[in-house]
């Protein structure tokens, strides 16, 4: 399953979606040697707060969407403009912005309204990547919608905890409406089990989603860990910290090279 843009999504928030993004992307960049774009599409902007973002005077993903918005086209020049580069983590990006939230209201009314991202990420724009990783906000609206509707495949962390399945099967049936109605090349690459430990909650929990899922359930899972925390404050890769998380990253980024 070769999957170019990937988003990781998942309407239930604190999951890891940002993490996943963030760390995947790293672990993609430096272990596989892959040149990547990571999109944030949240307003909370927490993936553009990894990466050291930095307000300038570049568009956003805010700026593009509502370029598009009023526009119904955008240039490439105008979104290779927007493209940031974190040389650290040898990472290209497209940072967010709290006015994201606001740009929801300009779409709804916009012409093909769940096609402007796919717009943004033109064939000129995808071209220069070997992936393209969207971090989605936590909700099914327009955004989300968009998000799915420009990629490949989607990779959705479930936390394994108590209710941490709720959810899971109004997202599935957005997957399935936009596969029959908009994308038909939407796969979901995989479901990604995070902040596992050792408690009978979360053996429950993986317990539960091997069995309704595990088809599409990734080999890897991804433990609960300090180190996520530090990792995002410091803007630090996992995949370059010795620790068990780290490894597990590198181990996702292994499966999405191998297509599984």
């Amino acid at each position: 399953m070769n999957k170019k843009i990937i988003s990781v999504c998942n309407q239930k928030g604190g999951v890891g979606k940002s993490t996943t993004a963030f760390n995947l992307g790293a672990a993609l960049a430096e272990k596989h040697n892959r040149k990547v774009l990571l999109c944030d599409l949240d307003p909370q902007a927490n993936l553009s707060e990894y990466l050291k973002y930095t307000e300038d005077n570049k568009p956003t993903i805010t700026k593009l969407i509502l370029e598009v918005a009023a526009n119904s086209c955008i240039s490439p020049d105008t979104v290779n403009a927007a493209i940031r580069y974190n040389e650290s983590l040898n990472l290209y990006y497209i940072p967010s912005d709290i006015n994201l939230a606001n740009a929801e209201t300009y779409m709804q009314t916009a012409l093909a309204r769940e096609t402007i991202l796919r717009r943004i990420l033109s064939d000129e724009i995808t071209e220069q990547f070997d992936y393209i990783i969207i971090d989605c906000l936590p909700s099914l609206g327009i955004l989300l919608i968009n998000a799915m509707t420009a990629s490949d495949g989607m990779i959705i962390p479930v936390q394994t905890q108590k209710f941490s399945m709720d959810g899971l099967e109004a997202l599935s049936n957005l997957h399935r409406q936009i596969q029959a109605t908009i994308n038909s090349d939407l796969d979901i690459v995989g479901i990604l089990p995070t902040m596992v430990d050792k408690t009978v909650v979360s053996r429950n929990a993986l317990s539960v989603l091997t069995e309704r899922y595990g088809d599409r359930l990734f080999s890897t899972s991804i433990s609960k860990s300090i180190e996520a925390a530090k990792s995002s404050e410091s803007g630090k890769a996992l995949c370059n910290i010795k620790c068990k998380i780290g490894d597990e990253y590198i181990r996702l980024a292994d499966e999405i090279v191998g297509g599984i």
